[in-house]
């Protein structure tokens, strides 16, 4: 009689569903779990393009902590382990709008580029990267003691620097400026900068509305550089 007592409760426990292990819900990733697949260099990299994402599609105000870790799928001491903390990830972020920003103005400048290639990289540059360039003239939000943001800075200005240079056919030491070129590279810039800003702010609408048919804002930029610089060397 034991004998089959035993054989019932062994069949019973056969028969019993067993409980599966418990699974995440898919399409889900913890941020520990997201974290856990990046190197850290490759953490580093994924925050900034993240930051990069968010910047683009919800503008400055929209870039917070939160909102990063959220896009980069990690945890919320990833941004304070890399860059201490807001002011830190955005002037790391703007250290590589300065970099971008440089490298198409340099491209632009080349030997035998035309005249006006570099102010049309200026706003092209905008255009693309909108949060990153009015982050990149945000200094209320950045901290330039950190050396990446100040080293390419100074490239950026350098570069506007040179170009200045080239064109009144001088050298100009970025460092130590003669009042009539201080005043070039602020007119330069003031008038390109000013431009640009009207132009992603769509504060050139009803302007370009009543200039001539097929008038553009490339068109209106180079009409405004003509009269106020006139012909460029060599055009």
């Amino acid at each position: 009689m034991a004998k089959k007592s035993q054989k019932l409760q062994t069949r019973a426990r056969r028969a019993a569903p067993r409980a599966s292990p418990a699974r995440p819900a898919r399409g889900r990733r913890t941020p520990q779990a997201a974290g856990s697949s990046y190197h850290h260099g490759a953490l580093r990299d994924a925050l900034l393009q993240a930051a990069e994402r968010v910047l683009e599609r919800d503008g400055l105000p929209g870039l917070t902590l939160r909102a990063v870790v959220r896009e980069a799928g990690v945890s919320h001491a990833a941004p304070t382990h890399h860059f201490g903390d807001l002011s830190g990830l955005v002037s790391e972020l703007a250290a590589i709008g300065f970099r971008q920003f440089h490298a198409t103005m340099t491209a632009a400048g080349a030997p035998g580029a035309p005249p006006m290639a570099s102010a049309k990289a200026y706003v092209a540059y905008a255009q693309a990267h909108p949060g990153m360039y009015g982050l990149m003239f945000r200094a209320e939000r950045l901290d330039y003691s950190r050396p990446s943001l100040h080293e390419a800075a100074e490239a950026s200005f350098a570069g506007l620097a040179g170009a200045i240079g080239a064109r009144r056919h001088e050298e100009i030491a970025k460092d130590a400026l003669t009042l009539d070129q201080a005043a070039a590279i602020a007119q330069a810039w003031s008038l390109v900068h000013g431009f640009t800003m009207l132009l992603l702010d769509d504060r050139l609408s009803d302007i370009l509305a009543r200039s001539p048919k097929g008038t553009d804002a490339e068109t209106l930029l180079e009409a405004m550089l003509k009269a106020t610089f006139g012909k460029p060397p060599g055009s």
